[in-house]
């Protein structure tokens, strides 16, 4: 496999909604050092709509083509492990979209197919690039709000119609995405929750299976999780709430940090919590508080921001703000409400992977709903994103 170390040639997988996203950057070359050479679709009309790549209908004729040197893989979820493996082995650098693989055991069995260091192996996960979540990780990570004590994120703003979920046979199904809103709306905010806070020991999750939509998958989910300190964290998501909500609040000894609505706001107390508690006479009252609201950009640069990561990365060594080994996370904590939502019990992490691959496969077996095309083994018919 070539590479002149001054461009990155691309091969784009998967020409659905998420791959057209992908062409609005790609196609035009705006990501320097980086250039989209060749496009793959087991659909051929897709690929029509660009005469100007290399065409081809299946991804291990375009690895076996010596015409790239690295992969985005943006098809169906399942397929995300059995490409992401074939590309690795291939020795390919891959960027591959969230989430990494629809349950822990594919993300066990695509990372460990990463065993060369020079390999750039990545992740979708975008809104890493947003600078009011980076500031948000610094504030908690350094200890600005002292010992975190409750996290609290309530993110509904994700509705969907009937009309969306009928869109693609593999959508909303257990054997076409491995889950409903938590697989495909939520890998992202699942893994800015563990970017920040890290991994919770314990899960309850409660879901409720096509609430708001005639689909098999979750739709309303509200999960509590416990970490080793005591800390306690709640996540609330659905898409059949209009309007929504995405607010995330977090409280430390020191302070309340609020996300809502593109601000960041903080109330810090004088004194920690724990030592006004002690001093404090009668039991009662409140430390002196200062508020502030933190100046901070919401948005990011995005997928392109990551795809530019993703090419320093290849050309100048530069350290991925996504790495793909990470991405596990945030699937493990998915899979964890779900399998406590099915089985009404508390889960602890992490997540035995065989056990929920049982679960998963067992969903899979008892779905009177199979999708129109199998996922498992080649790319999909289709890919739609919602995220944009």
């Amino acid at each position: 496999m070539k590479n002149t170390l001054e461009t990155v040639r691309l091969g784009l997988i998967g020409m659905g909604n998420m791959g057209n996203w992908h062409m609005s950057w790609l196609g035009s070359d705006k990501i320097p050092g980086l250039k989209l050479v060749a496009i793959c679709d087991v659909v051929e009309s897709k690929l029509q709509k660009f005469p100007a790549y290399h065409h081809f209908l299946n991804h291990r004729d375009l690895l076996k083509s010596n015409l790239v040197d690295a992969i985005l893989i943006a098809t169906p979820h399942y397929s995300h492990t059995t490409i992401g493996i074939d590309a690795l082995n291939a020795g390919y650098h891959v960027l591959v979209e969230k989430p990494i693989s629809a349950h822990k055991a594919d993300c066990e069995r695509l990372i460990a197919a990463h065993r060369n260091p020079n390999q750039i192996f990545a992740a979708m996960f975008n809104q890493r690039t947003d600078s009011i979540y980076q500031k948000i990780r610094s504030m908690v990570q350094g200890g600005e709000l002292g010992k975190i004590q409750r996290i609290n994120w309530i993110i509904t703003d994700w509705f969907r119609t009937h009309a969306y979920y009928a869109s693609g046979g593999w959508r909303a199904t257990w054997e076409g995405e491995g889950g409903g809103v938590l697989l495909n709306q939520c890998p992202h905010n699942l893994d800015l929750f563990q970017w920040i806070f890290g991994m919770p020991k314990k899960v309850r999750g409660f879901c409720q299976f096509g609430r708001y939509h005639d689909i098999e998958v979750e739709d309303s989910v509200t999960a509590y999780m416990e970490y080793e300190n005591g800390c306690t964290g709640v996540f609330i998501t659905t898409t059949g709430e209009a309007p929504g909500t995405n607010r995330l609040e977090v409280t430390g000894e020191q302070g309340k940090l609020v996300m809502e609505g593109g601000t960041l706001t903080y109330t810090r107390n004088e004194i920690q919590m724990s030592r006004f508690s002690r001093e404090t006479p009668f039991g009662f009252g409140q430390p002196e508080v200062w508020h502030a609201t933190i100046p901070v950009v919401q948005k990011g640069e995005q997928h392109a921001g990551i795809l530019k990561n993703f090419t320093n990365a290849i050309l100048k060594g530069e350290a991925l703000l996504s790495p793909a080994k990470e991405g596990i996370r945030s699937v493990e904590l998915g899979n964890a409400i779900i399998h406590s939502a099915i089985h009404d019990m508390t889960v602890e992490l992490p997540l035995s992977s065989s056990e929920y691959e049982k679960t998963l496969t067992g969903l899979i077996h008892q779905s009177d709903r199979k999708t129109k095309t199998t996922v498992q083994t080649d790319v999909a018919e289709d890919f739609s994103s919602s995220f944009k």
